[in-house]
């Protein structure tokens, strides 16, 4: 039984107010609106202005995260999933949304991450699976994928470790937690 609810909204930008449909599939759980509204704010406060900002949403699920980046100005988008129901679902949202800046990719998140270009990407979002062991490898992937100056956003069932963090070349500038979800921003060291 899924307790993720039927539908998110985008929260700011161009495309505020919008539904996104939340598929049921096993191990999304969208992040919460509230969440995304602070999470947004930490990013707006390093970066105000989005419009030349390249994002990754490296599981994309329901792709609140990285829809509200290209709600907000961003140049680019890209959002990598590998579940098929949820991948169409994403591609019907960007139909509906004209969401031109908008990439999806079908694949493994962490394949994906191994293949792209080094430093080339700005705001990197990271919500594995609830469930699954897959944060800590994302966030050694996206310590080489995001850009000298930019973000990295992790969600997860328990605080991220300080320590495992460093040893990535990183540092968590923001922390939050809400219910069971613990959100994160890091950047370089």
């Amino acid at each position: 039984m899924s307790c993720a609810p039927a539908a998110v909204r985008i929260i700011g930008g161009q495309w505020k107010r919008t539904q996104l449909a939340v598929v049921d599939a096993p191990g999304l759980r969208p992040t919460p609106d509230r969440v995304r509204e602070t999470v947004f704010n930490w990013l707006a406060h390093f970066t105000p202005d989005f419009s030349a900002v390249s994002g990754l949403d490296l599981f994309a699920g329901t792709g609140a995260l990285g829809f509200e980046l290209a709600s907000r100005g961003a140049a680019s988008v890209t959002l990598v999933e590998r579940n098929p129901v949820l991948e169409a679902q994403l591609r019907r949202t960007k139909q509906k949304l004209v969401a031109d800046s908008v990439t999806i990719v079908r694949g493994e998140a962490l394949a994906f991450a191994r293949n792209a270009r080094e430093q080339s990407f700005d705001v990197v979002f990271l919500d594995p699976p609830f469930d699954s062991d897959l944060l800590e490898p994302a966030v050694r992937a996206a310590a080489r994928l995001v850009s000298a100056e930019g973000s990295i956003y992790a969600e997860s069932g328990a605080p991220l470790d300080e320590e495992a963090a460093a040893a990535c070349g990183l540092r968590i500038v923001r922390a939050g937690r809400a219910g069971q979800v613990h959100f994160h921003l890091l950047q370089r060291a």
